[in-house]
């Protein structure tokens, strides 16, 4: 159970990534309802995006590198590492959806792959049978 708890920051990041720059004029009433309910009136978020956006993808990469070499070391982080830098040049700099997308998906292989259970060889031949 401790182990699927290490993804949730990847998740709630990849989450809160997907919420657009306020362009998108349909989707102003879902963001004025979200935020009423969390007791804010409807301000305009933009300028916050990119640093809260920045601050939850840098939690969702602690999981990735903590205790990383128990588990498979440290190339999941390598690529949840990619995976924000993508997102965030496919969401702030370049404006590229499929690009962005790219980023969450690369993101949340790291962290599945993180949480997936790694099976230690045994390479000791006294444990090796010989019923071959």
């Amino acid at each position: 159970m401790k182990k699927y708890i290490l993804a949730l920051p990847s998740f709630l990041a990849s989450a809160f990534a997907a919420l657009p720059i306020l362009t998108c004029p349909a989707c102003w009433p879902f963001y004025a309802g979200l935020l009423s309910a969390l007791g804010l009136s409807f301000v305009d978020y933009t300028p916050f995006l990119l640093p809260v956006t920045s601050f939850l993808l840098v939690i969702a990469l602690v999981p990735l590198v903590w205790r990383a070499h128990q588990r498979w070391g440290y190339k999941p982080f390598i690529f949840g590492f990619i995976g924000t830098v993508i997102i965030l040049f496919g969401k702030f700099w370049m404006e590229n959806i499929p690009l962005y997308y790219t980023g969450i998906v690369i993101l949340l292989f790291a962290s599945i792959w993180n949480i997936w259970p790694a099976y230690k060889q045994n390479d000791c031949s006294r444990c090796i049978s010989d019923d071959v």
